[in-house]
C-alpha cells in the first residue's frame, strides 16, 4: 500500500476576517459538487458555525485542522483519509492568512497545500494587485495558487481587479456582491445552517455566479503522507452518553462524537428545549450553542431541568461547555436585560453583553489529563465557586478560562477537542 495519497487541494485564505472566506469556500464546494465531484471540506482552527454551512455545501462531514489544537499527526490522518475518497479537498482558513500561531499559512506550508487568496474587492481597483502580491510573496516558501475576488460590483470591476495582478499571479475569478449570495451572521458568527430556510438556494446561486467567472478546473494534486496508525481501545464500552442537540445546543465537533463512538460509547441525542425527559443514559454532555436566544423556553421546560438536576444528584457524570455551562447556572440574562432562571446546579449567574468577552485557544490541565480546545463567548459569569483549573493560551491574551467541578459535574467556557487527549475525555464521561 502506498505511503501517500494524491488529491487536488487548495487552502482558501484572506488578508483578514470578514472577507467572505466561508461564502467563497461554500460556493466552490457546491460548484464542484454540482459537477458530480466528491468534495471534502475542512476548517482551520476552532469553529462550529462555518462547518455547518460547508457540510450543506459539500454534502460531506466537515472537520477541523490545526497544528496546535488538533495536532499535526491527527490533521495528517484526516487529510490522508479524505484524499482516499475525494476528487477535491478544500480547506477554509481562519482569520487572516498569517494571523495567529500557528496560522493558516503554517498549515498550508506544513502539508504543501497551495493557498487561494480571497480578497474583498469592494471599493478597490489596482490596489487589489498590490494586496495579492503581498500575500503571495510575504513568505517566500508559501505554496500559492492564485487569487479570487469577492463582492465584485460588475464585469468591468472584475476586469480591473484581474488586470492589476502582476508576476504571473493566477486569477481564479470573482464572486459578485449579490444579496442572495451572502451568508447572514450574528454575534458568534454565521447564522446556523438549520436556521436558513433558503440556504441551498443561496449556495446554488453562489456556485452558479462563481462558475460563470472561472473554468472550474481542478487544482494540481497534493500528496498526503500516510499517518501513524494508533491502537484502538474502548474505555467507554457500553456507556450511554446523552448529548444535547437542538437550536440552543449545537456546537459539537464531529471529531468529538466520532471519538466517543470509537471508544465504545453509545450516543443518545436529546433536546433540552423540546424533550420533557432525559433518555436512559449514564452520562450527559451539554455542548455550547445559543442558549441566550432560547433562555425563556429553556426555563419553561421545568421537567427537563428537574431531570438534569436528578441526573447530577445521582452522581452521574455531566460535562458542560460554554452555553451548556450557562444552562446549569442559577440564571441567564440576555442583552435586552431579560432574566430567566435555569438549572441552578452551579451557583451564580451569567449576563450577555454585546462586546466579545474572550477568544483564545486553551490548554487545560485537569486531574484526568490535559485537554486542548478554545473559548469564544460574549457572556460574563459571576460565581463564588473556586476553579479546579484554568486554561492557558499559546497566543497569550485574555481567556485563561476557569474550570469548575461539583461532584461528577465539570463545567467551563472551554470547548474541548476530545481527540487531543482521548483518555482524559473518556475519564470525564465514564461512570
Amino acid at each position: 500500500m502506498s505511503d501517500s495519497r494524491q488529491c487536488p487541494a487548495v487552502l482558501i485564505a484572506a488578508p483578514a476576517s470578514g472577507q467572505g472566506k466561508t461564502t467563497v469556500t461554500a460556493a466552490l464546494a457546491r460548484l464542484h459538487r454540482n459537477l458530480g465531484r466528491k468534495v471534502r471540506v475542512f476548517k482551520c482552527g476552532p469553529d462550529f458555525l462555518d462547518p455547518m454551512i460547508l457540510e450543506r455545501a459539500s454534502g460531506a462531514p466537515v472537520y477541523q485542522l490545526d497544528l496546535w489544537m488538533i495536532g499535526a499527526e491527527e490533521s495528517r490522518r484526516l487529510l490522508w483519509e479524505a484524499a482516499g475518497e475525494a476528487d477535491l479537498i478544500l480547506i477554509e482558513g481562519v482569520m487572516g492568512l498569517f494571523d495567529g500561531t500557528p496560522s493558516s499559512a503554517d498549515l498550508a506550508r506544513h502539508f504543501g497545500v497551495p493557498v487561494l487568496a480571497v480578497i474583498d474587492g469592494t471599493a478597490m481597483a489596482q490596489t487589489f494587485g498590490a494586496l495579492a502580491l503581498g500575500l503571495a510573496r510575504y513568505q517566500p516558501d508559501l505554496p500559492f495558487a492564485g487569487v479570487l475576488a469577492n463582492r465584485v460590483g460588475s464585469l468591468r470591476h472584475a476586469q480591473l481587479l484581474e488586470g492589476s495582478l502582476t508576476e504571473g499571479l493566477r486569477w481564479y475569478g470573482g464572486l459578485s456582491r449579490e444579496r442572495g449570495i451572502e451568508l447572514p451572521s450574528r454575534h458568534l458568527g454565521l447564522v446556523q445552517a438549520s436556521e436558513l430556510n433558503d440556504l441551498d438556494a443561496r449556495l446554488d446561486a453562489a456556485a452558479e455566479a462563481l462558475g460563470a467567472s472561472c473554468d472550474a478546473a481542478l487544482p494540481p494534486p497534493v500528496g498526503f503522507a500516510r499517518p501513524e496508525l494508533l491502537g484502538v481501545t474502548t474505555p467507554l464500552a457500553g456507556v450511554r452518553i446523552g448529548v444535547a442537540h437542538d437550536e440552543a445546543f449545537a456546537f459539537t465537533y464531529g471529531a468529538n462524537l466520532d471519538l466517543l463512538r470509537s471508544l465504545g460509547a453509545q450516543l443518545e441525542f436529546f433536546s433540552p428545549l423540546h424533550d420533557r425527559e432525559l433518555p436512559d443514559v449514564d452520562s450527559l454532555y451539554l455542548p455550547g450553542g445559543y442558549p441566550e436566544l432560547h433562555h425563556q423556553a429553556l426555563a419553561a421546560n421545568s421537567p427537563m431541568l428537574e431531570a438534569i438536576r436528578g441526573h447530577h444528584a445521582e452522581g452521574k457524570p455531566l460535562l458542560a461547555e460554554c452555553g451548556g455551562m450557562l444552562y446549569l447556572l442559577d440564571a441567564l440574562t440576555d442583552v435586552a436585560g431579560v432574566r430567566a432562571p435555569l438549572a441552578g446546579l452551579l451557583p451564580g449567574e451569567a449576563t450577555m453583553q454585546k462586546r466579545l468577552a474572550a477568544l483564545a485557544l486553551q490548554a487545560v490541565e485537569l486531574p484526568e489529563g490535559t485537554l486542548r480546545g478554545h473559548t469564544y463567548h460574549h457572556s460574563l459569569t459571576s460565581t463564588e465557586l473556586q476553579p479546579i483549573a484554568r486554561g492557558l493560551s499559546p497566543n497569550g491574551g485574555r481567556g485563561n478560562e476557569a474550570v469548575f467541578r461539583l461532584g461528577r459535574l465539570t463545567a467551563s467556557y472551554v470547548h474541548f477537542y476530545f481527540p487531543s487527549n482521548p483518555d482524559a475525555a473518556a475519564a470525564l464521561l465514564r461512570p
